[in-house]
């Protein structure tokens, strides 16, 4: 049984929580902020608009709605990363077989490459609206935010919540002066609360839901949370599940004002003038004359580029502890960024130049279908693992918990579901001519997708060999005893690389000591990389070859007089590395000392890297020693 990586394993508990009083709550606020982003970010602007202009206030109770089923869902995650320390894709993992462990991961890629794909549409159109930067230069421009990523965490995750939290005041202030440039009506504001639709406001109201709760806010939550220090006990725990509910309250009601403002700034500017408003360039264009001055503009536009911005350092974030979690790999996090960014750029900035403005509208709506096509992949799932007393004991879901949750997860579902079935029937409609090659390529998909999100529902109740075939771990205990019962290893073969320097010591110290204590047989490697010795090999005679055979000579005999078993080899060639190599393969050794010389950067570039080249190309154990 394999246990998982760490969740953000550079982060991973590195925040003390072992204070009191109202600095507790703080050392636990935060991971809630960054997923509180994720419910304002561009793709959310879009509907906000579009049902404000159209609607007048009647939609504030679907985002009142939204954000409470938000709230429920994101404590759940929390909690799973809390009390079962696993987040919501090493869970997947531990329970799915491994065919459907993949088939989630992929569609969750795919999600995540969507999200990113709207947050860069919005953070290159605010660009373009702040300092007229053409929309295709501005796609290119924030392909490079994903540095600030890596910046920022170097300095650890209280850096990054700090720039989050900037982010989100700066995001609410704007909008706060803005609601009080455009002077709302409080008591229409009081009369949307109140629950109502009708044929033409249902699908904007869908729209907002399946815009609000973004799948990979799930994925990112329950890792989020394991950055705290928390205790074992069940005390500590019930403390922490505490804090962490008055954190997502908190910042999912901070992102509640960010969207009903802008909600109610569409209301009071637009739908009282009888403008319709679907793009939010149209929007930012608009508000200036209506709000009679420029700063209403301005403060949009500022507010839209910390969204945009906000969100890529969440999601980024988020595409790592996905790849990690389903997968148990871990690339390095400046790869992990640049690839999900890259996955976004290139359509974005295809869209752009091929259809221009209207084109990132239109590729905007789809960045939201597909999230909308994710969400039952991660709902369900959450609501299972938090109700299973096996993984969460004490801790699992209450009956009113899972009523409430199931209650929220079929209504969320069901709407995400009827969203992309008339989607989809709008693509075929405009298909024309080609409508047999769009079918072609909808119907296998939506079947694939309906049978997996029926193997996920009913997962609990399957048989046992459906549920454990494949399966790529079973459920790994909280504790896991890694060196129980582990046999020591024998070593009969040790194999130590030297190389005329004074670094020789530490590897044959470590080395003879290590065969002393096994009994094992002393293999000592030498390279000669001379410009003779690269030219003649063995046959190379030069002072230099006759003083390192003459200096290995002497380290061997004075090991042998230890009573030690020693054989010396020396090999020629211009690659240090690949000779060891070669050695290696044909004595077969059970470890391998080597010692480090301590450069790194540009001296890497200079003397090179041996031991990364050898124990990259080696099976068995590599011991590094360095003085």
């Amino acid at each position: 049984m394999t246990p998982p990586l760490p969740s953000l394993p550079e982060v991973h508990a590195s925040v003390s929580t072992s204070r009191v009083g109202w600095r507790r709550w703080l050392a636990f606020a935060g991971p809630a902020y960054l997923v509180s982003v994720g419910y304002m970010d561009p793709g959310n602007w879009a509907t906000d608009l579009e049902g404000g202009a159209r609607f007048g206030y009647q939609l504030l109770w679907v985002l009142v709605v939204s954000n409470a089923m938000a709230i429920l869902l994101q404590t759940l995650s929390a909690r799973l990363g809390i009390i079962g320390g696993r987040d919501l894709a090493q869970a997947c993992r531990e329970a799915y077989p491994r065919p459907v462990s993949y088939a989630l991961w992929f569609l969750c890629e795919i999600a995540i490459a969507a999200c990113d794909l709207a947050e860069l549409l919005g953070a290159a159109i605010a660009l373009q609206l702040l300092f007229k930067i053409p929309l295709l230069a501005g796609v290119l421009i924030t392909a490079f935010d994903t540095l600030l990523v890596l910046w920022l965490s170097r300095f650890g995750i209280r850096w990054i919540e700090a720039m989050i939290l900037t982010l989100v005041a700066t995001i609410g202030g704007c909008f706060l002066i803005e609601i009080i440039l455009a002077k709302p009506a409080f008591g229409e504001m009081a009369m949307g609360l109140i629950p109502r639709l009708n044929g033409e406001s249902l699908y904007v109201a869908i729209g907002i839901l399946g815009a609000t709760v973004m799948p990979h806010n799930l994925y990112l939550h329950g890792a989020l949370v394991q950055t705290r220090k928390i205790g074992r006990t069940s005390e500590d725990k019930r403390a922490a599940c505490k804090y962490n509910l008055i954190d997502s309250v908190v910042a999912l009601n901070g992102a509640l004002f960010v969207n009903g403002a802008i909600l109610v700034l569409s209301a009071s500017t637009f739908f009282k003038r009888g403008i319709a408003v679907n793009e939010i360039q149209q929007a930012h264009q608009l508000l200036s004359p209506l709000l009679g001055t420029a700063a209403a503009s301005a403060l949009f536009a500022v507010a839209l580029l910390c969204s945009g911005q906000s969100s890529t350092l969440t999601g980024t974030m988020a595409g790592q502890i996905v790849m990690e979690g389903f997968l148990n790999f871990r690339m390095r996090p400046w790869l992990r960024r640049l690839l999900t960014r890259l996955l976004a750029i290139i359509p974005a900035a295809f869209t752009v130049l091929i259809s221009g403005e209207q084109g990132t509208y239109k590729l905007l709506i789809l960045s939201q279908v597909i999230l909308s096509m994710q969400l039952p992949f991660a709902v369900i799932p959450l609501i299972q693992f938090t109700s299973n007393k096996e993984r969460m004991g004490e801790f699992a879901n209450s009956a009113w918990v899972r009523v409430l949750a199931w209650i929220a997860a079929a209504i969320i579902v069901s709407l995400n579901v009827w969203l992309v079935i008339r989607t989809f029937g709008d693509w075929l409609g405009a298909a024309g001519d080609y409508q047999w090659i769009v079918a072609l390529v909808l119907m296998p998909l939506s079947v694939g997708l309906l049978l997996l999100l029926a193997y996920v529902t009913f997962h609990p109740v399957l048989p046992e060999r459906l549920r454990a075939f494949g399966r790529t771990s079973g459920l790994v205990p909280e504790t896991v005893r890694v060196a129980a019962d582990v046999p020591p290893p024998v070593y009969k073969r040790v194999l130590v690389p030297l190389d005329h320097s004074e670094h020789d010591r530490e590897a044959v110290a470590h080395g003879s000591s290590l065969a002393r204590a096994h009994g094992a047989r002393l293999y000592l490697v030498h390279v000669e990389e001379g410009v003779t010795s690269q030219v003649y090999g063995a046959d190379a005679e030069t002072q230099e070859v006759r003083i390192g055979e003459r200096y290995f000579i002497d380290i061997a005999e004075s090991l042998r007089a230890q009573g030690l078993d020693v054989e010396l080899i020396v090999r020629h060639g211009s690659r240090p590395s690949d000779e060891i190599v070669r050695v290696a393969a044909s004595i077969a050794p059970d470890l391998v000392v080597m010692a480090a010389h301590g450069h790194k950067w540009w001296k890497d570039l200079i003397f090179g890297t041996t031991i990364n080249a050898v124990r990259h190309e080696l099976r068995v154990p590599v011991l590094i020693v360095r003085h």
